[in-house]
């Protein structure tokens, strides 16, 4: 099932949250929702299910609403609040009463008690789950009712790594199976393993709907390291609008703003010896801070604050 916001606006007095965001979560894909603190991710997913209501626009899941869903849990999995379980419950007894809501059978409650890991300990009350166990449960519940399309804020939240590959192996596994998948998350190295595409939001507004291939490739963030006895020359030959060119160490230039097929031919052309070619694709990290950098809600410094009463 297809996930679309149109137009999708969410305003608390005069603060404006989400604006006017317009995007497709299509079946068979990881979707990364990113966007930094403040953006607008969580209230988004919240519109999508139905938990806050738009001020303008439309959310809809399989061209309807969730609340219109006549069984949700078979259609929609989400997990937005993992500890958003009653604490004197039961890992078991938790998912039992949500199934009996929708006549899961306990065979499926046993079954992703399973998937999660945490069947060992389903019997024990949550208030003694650690963080992870907590999430693990989150993801089981979201899973209960075999449902077409899952919504995950923050999935990797408090695993271990061997939790953290569970979790993008299973995600992987549903897109595969044609499921629809979306997902938030601050941990950009784990973003460029899982997500095969990005929606990337600012202050409430739409930034980026792309592939992650895509999105680092066309970031402009990427280098070309170039070796030559002729640096000052061919500093001068590629010189132009938006090409950066810096220097560290004698007859080595980073190149930025344009590709090392360019470089190559500008040297070539202009009989220019090269020791060495090399492109420096950028992160999806840097990607994401460079494209981001403008939306930040608050800005940090690397410079130490100096004493009160201090000079420089």
């Amino acid at each position: 099932m297809t996930i679309r916001a149109h137009g999708l606006t969410k305003r608390y007095g005069d603060k404006t949250v989400v604006d006017d965001l317009t995007f497709e979560v299509l079946p068979g894909t990881v979707t990364g929702f990113l966007g930094p603190n403040g953006a607008g991710k969580s209230t988004t997913m919240r519109m999508l299910l139905g938990l806050d209501a738009p001020t303008r626009g439309r959310a809809t899941i399989g061209d309807r609403a969730y609340a219109a869903h006549p069984a949700p849990l078979h259609e929609v999995g989400a997990l937005l609040e993992a500890r958003s379980v009653h604490p004197g419950r039961s890992a078991y007894h938790h998912l039992m009463a949500l199934a009996h809501t929708h006549s899961i059978p306990r065979s499926r409650v046993e079954a992703v008690l399973r998937l999660a890991g945490i069947d060992e300990v389903a019997r024990r009350r949550v208030k003694g789950f650690s963080l992870g166990m907590g999430q693990r449960l989150g993801i089981a519940a979201a899973l209960l009712g075999d449902p077409a399309t899952v919504i995950l804020d923050e999935p990797v939240n408090g695993l271990d790594p061997e939790g953290v590959l569970w979790i993008r192996n299973l995600l992987k596994s549903l897109a595969a199976e044609g499921r629809t998948v979306l997902i938030s998350s601050h941990l950009m190295s784990e973003m460029a393993l899982t997500a095969d595409h990005l929606i990337i939001i600012g202050r409430g507004k739409l930034l980026a709907d792309t592939t992650v291939e895509r999105f680092v490739r066309d970031s402009g963030s990427g280098a070309v390291k170039v070796a030559t006895p002729e640096a000052g020359l061919l500093s001068e030959l590629l010189a132009g609008p938006g090409i950066q060119i810096t220097t560290d160490t004698p007859g080595v230039l980073d190149v930025r703003g344009t590709d090392a097929e360019h470089i190559g031919r500008t040297a070539a052309a202009h009989g220019i010896p090269l020791r060495e070619l090399t492109p420096h694709t950028a992160s999806l990290e840097q990607a994401f801070m460079d494209l981001t950098r403008d939306s930040v809600e608050y800005a940090t410094t690397t410079t130490a604050p100096q004493p009160e009463g201090a000079t420089a």
